[in-house]
């Protein structure tokens, strides 16, 4: 009889994790990943995700539909549910600094069931994830082309369908497909097909020009200033928080939504410890890359949500470039271009390191049986999971030339949000479990922390609209069935189980 709740030793996951770069795998054809990763790459990897579609997309939708200029409370209440998270994470990396992040983590701590489905779940987030960034980066060259006199035809630029929340109806929007979107991914995935570390010094240089430009915009933008912008017809009075018009829609209920929504933009210290098996001292590098971009980042979040909605009526920013919006309605027309190439590069970033995530977590899932072999192929020379590389890059390029930019934001946060409650009841549980485990990093007052972080976490998931629990439930069915006609059939930790 299977055992559900089996789990993989602690011991037995360090002693993997000693592995040092070359040896072999038998597992994936004598092939192993390959150790090229420092600190300050992994920082570098974090911040590359983090900051992108939360500041340059997703502030804007979730101004204008959910908090209004109090979307900088929703920064601050993601931002505390993150920096609890972000220090569970950062323990468990550097206990069990294996590739797969909360599915690992799920493994070793509450047994085989749940490690499936949060592994289920985070490949239905990371493809999301990528989907959302990459029309955000289309907005934005549409954009950018318009102003050197370049004009994308609109049937191209845009989603084919829309989903109206309200009425829970899905319209045609009378485009046909997102191509600008589809491009990008597809050369994304190239590069990461090529190779980890390639990737990596791309992303610093993306990553620096990033930062160049977000602080550009903020010394830039500061001096136009205005809580006059806060004067809405919703919101005549110009209210900080402005006043409630439905479940979710602006009052406190808004700034819990606006929370959830941008939410996922904070993933990328999740992105780090997928690359646990490639960083060159896991053990000290993991906590460094997931603290420290997580702090810089979410300090940025706070300064530009201020900023932009002081600029701009925050009833403007429901599209998919806001900053350019704010930028043209002070009038900086020579900054425009500057700031929307910068934020094409940074957009960039985010899409790689999302589709970096994603195929070492389906690597670690095919390398434990749960899924075919072949995903967790390596290839001989790139030493990269190219099969599921490439696999990912495909769904997220037709997932993102199809899809509406708020659904899909609302399904990664659900998705974002579920892992991270597991990782931080995952702490608690070892912490009570294996007292004496080694940890070279320890989360402060983690009986404190821990349960703070999963409760924050489920708080944001109620925030989410009813359609998107049931899509997320949809996708947790099909990930049930998978497990139950092949995962528990073919895995290695059933099987030595039942030798045993």
């Amino acid at each position: 009889m299977a055992n559900y709740l089996v789990r993989k030793s602690i011991v037995g996951l360090q002693a993997e994790a000693e592995k040092g770069d070359g040896q072999s795998s038998a597992a994936h054809g004598g092939v192993s990943l390959r150790r090229s990763l420092s600190a300050l790459n992994l920082m570098s990897l974090g911040i590359g995700d983090i900051i992108g579609a939360g500041i340059f997309v997703l502030t804007g939708h979730a101004a204008a539909a959910n908090a209004g200029p109090a979307i900088t409370l929703s920064f601050v209440l993601a931002g505390f549910a993150c920096a609890c998270a972000g220090l569970c994470y950062a323990e468990m990396a550097s206990t069990v600094p294996i590739s797969g992040s909360a599915y690992t983590y799920a493994y070793a701590t509450m047994g085989e069931l749940v490690a499936w489905v949060v592994g289920w779940d985070l490949i239905f987030e990371y493809a999301l994830g990528a989907s959302t960034v990459a029309i955000g980066w289309s907005g934005y060259v549409v954009s950018f082309l318009n102003d050197l006199g370049v004009t994308v035809p609109p049937a191209f630029a845009g989603a084919p369908l829309a989903y109206d929340a309200a009425h829970s109806a899905w319209q045609a929007t009378g485009t046909i497909i997102n191509v600008p979107a589809m491009i990008v991914v597809i050369a994304v995935t190239a590069v990461l097909t090529i190779g980890v570390r390639g990737s990596a010094r791309v992303n610093n240089v993306i990553v620096a020009t990033k930062l160049v430009i977000i602080v550009l915009f903020i010394v830039m933008a500061a001096p136009f200033f205005s809580s006059s912008h806060w004067v809405t017809a919703a919101n005549p009075d110009g209210h900080f928080i402005p006043p409630n018009t439905g479940v979710g829609q602006f009052g406190w209920s808004g700034i819990v939504r606006g929370a959830a929504v941008v939410f996922f933009a904070y993933i990328g210290f999740d992105a780090v410890s997928t690359t646990a098996q490639e960083a060159n001292n896991p053990k000290r590098d993991l906590p460094i890359g997931i603290l420290g971009s997580l702090a810089v980042c979410t300090v940025l979040y706070l300064v530009v949500g201020f900023v932009l909605t002081g600029i701009v009526s925050y009833d403007k920013l429901n599209v998919a470039d806001p900053i350019a919006v704010g930028i043209n309605a002070i009038g900086l027309t020579w900054l425009a271009p500057v700031m929307k190439l910068g934020i094409i590069f940074g957009l960039t970033s985010v899409i790689l390191v999302g589709l970096l995530g994603q195929p070492r977590i389906v690597y670690s899932i095919a390398s434990d049986g749960l899924l075919p072999p072949a995903f967790g192929a390596i290839h001989p020379r790139f030493r990269t999971p190219f099969v599921t590389t490439l696999i990912t890059g495909s769904v997220v390029a037709i997932l993102a030339g199809l899809l509406p930019i708020g659904l899909v934001g609302e399904l990664v946060s659900i998705g974002t949000l579920f892992a991270f409650t597991v990782v931080c009841v995952g702490v608690f549980v070892l912490r009570i479990r294996e007292p004496r485990t080694p940890r070279p990093f320890r989360t402060p007052a983690v009986f404190v922390v821990a349960p703070l972080g999963a409760a924050a976490s489920v708080l944001l998931m109620l925030g989410l609209p009813l359609d998107t629990w049931l899509r997320f439930g949809a996708w947790l069915v099909i990930g049930l069935g998978v497990y139950a006609f092949y995962g528990i059939k073919h895995s290695h930790a059933q099987l030595a189980s039942s030798r045993a």
